[in-house]
């Protein structure tokens, strides 16, 4: 077993020990700062397509977002507290690790855990960075129109990804924690003002019409609310900043609240006041005017913070690959100067991100929020060795397997019902660079 997680060991600097609980009450997050960075990696661009999602699934979406985060609260709890168990068991693990999840999928079911841990987290992650930088675009693009109407798209994201650049070469959470603070408080003032704004057209909007939910549009909405509750990928990197990782929980239940109490007026003010004419991003549809104005600029600053956070433990897996210094250094910046193009490619060749929103709620992140957590816990709890048994009652092992089966199910019919948008017919959206390559030889 030493061989297996000698591999997920951080390098310290020379002298600090892994023991070292001064260095880690220094360092450390506290449940409050860590529940900061939950929320400032959850909360952003799912809200901005909760109130389609809700229309798509039905006024059943707006129960689906309730399980959906309770559910969430609870694996999140559960996958926190598998990671505690490993640290307990082995002491190879109790310093600061680099990529935790991976290590909690190996240890339990070996390699192919591992592995289905690895991609599932690495997808995620950079699905949700393109997400991030084709919304951030998109606002820049509506906020600066007046100013520079000639820049397209398409080189909007090449300005975004330019200044966020820079800030993508910052090293771990507790490194850059002011970002998470800017994201929560951003997203969570964007939500106040952004339901007020819609409260306000309610008396301009003519009669509100529904349509009745389909399967694909049912299930695609289910993708797009696991992907606005999906912060699993990064919770682990997160807790293990903490100065006491048994806190975890804590900061799970805190920041899940925090973020249902933004969802929740968006969510059922666009459904309501909207109707079938809600867009796919809920700024498109809302009345222009100061507040959107406003709106813009808050969600475009969480989008900013919240692409480095999204970013950051896909950064560090593929820096534990290549064998990268963990200082800051030029083999880091160079390093994740290639990781923000190949995300500012996916950007350019899919700048849509409803469906790719979709797709990887309803796909990896399934994965890591309903399936693996339950199944890593249960695991460990079965495995063997100098350590106290544990023993989990029979409706807590009934739960945790429902979950499994849930996620399981839903997965499987959400990842289908995006690719059939992603294949329906006027769904496709032509690459920038082959417009670009148009333009040029025109």
């Amino acid at each position: 077993m030493k061989d297996i997680t000698s591999r997920y060991l951080l390098s310290l600097p020379e002298g600090m020990d892994t023991d070292d609980e001064k260095a880690k009450e220094v360092k450390g997050l506290t449940v409050v700062t860590a529940a900061v960075f939950i929320v400032g990696e959850i909360a952003g661009s799912g809200v901005l397509a909760l109130p389609s999602a809700v229309e798509g699934a039905g006024w059943i979406g707006i129960v689906m977002l309730f399980l959906c985060c309770f559910i969430s609260t609870y694996t999140g709890d559960v996958l926190g507290t598998a990671w505690c168990i490993i640290q307990e068991r082995y002491e190879q693990y109790r310093g600061h690790i680099r990529y935790p999840y991976p290590a909690i999928g190996e240890i339990t079911y070996g390699k192919p855990g591992r592995y289905l841990v690895s991609f599932s987290i690495n997808f995620t992650m950079y699905g949700g960075a393109v997400v991030y930088l084709i919304l951030a675009s998109e606002n820049l693009q509506s906020l600066l129109s007046d100013v520079k109407e000639d820049i397209s798209f398409c080189f909007w994201l090449l300005i975004v990804a330019g200044i966020l650049l820079p800030l993508a070469w910052l090293g771990t959470p507790k490194d850059f924690w002011p970002i998470a603070v800017g994201a929560a408080l951003a997203t969570g003032t964007a939500c106040i003002i952004l339901t007020t704004n819609m409260v306000v057209d309610k008396k301009n909007v003519p009669e509100v019409v529904h349509d009745a939910p389909g399967f694909v549009s049912f299930f695609t909405a289910f993708g797009t609310i696991c992907f606005a509750f999906g912060g699993h990928p990064a919770f682990p990197t997160f807790q293990t900043d903490m100065k006491d990782h048994k806190q975890f929980g804590k900061a799970v239940f805190l920041a899940y609240m925090i973020v249902l109490a933004m969802y929740i007026p968006v969510s059922v003010a666009g459904y309501y006041v909207y109707g079938r004419d809600t867009q796919a991003n809920i700024l498109q549809t809302v009345s222009p005017g100061p507040m959107l104005v406003t709106v813009q600029i808050l969600v475009t600053l969480h989008l900013f913070c919240g692409f480095i956070i999204i970013i950051n433990p896909f950064s560090q897996e593929v820096e534990e690959i290549f064998k990268i210094p963990h200082h800051f250094g030029w083999k880091r910046c160079l390093l994740r100067t290639a990781i923000v193009a190949l995300v500012l490619f996916g950007a350019e060749t899919v700048p849509k991100f409803g469906a790719i929103l979709a797709l990887v709620g309803g796909s990896t992140i399934s994965i890591l929020a309903f399936i693996c957590p339950p199944l890593f816990y249960l695991k460990l709890a079965k495995m063997e060795g100098d350590w106290e048994k544990i023993d989990v009652p029979l409706h807590k092992r009934v739960a945790l397997y429902e979950i499994v089966l849930v996620g399981l199910v839903a997965g499987v019919a959400s990842t289908y019902s995006a690719f059939a948008g992603l294949l329906s017919p006027g769904a496709f959206t032509v690459p920038c660079y082959v417009n670009l390559t148009a333009a040029s030889g025109s």
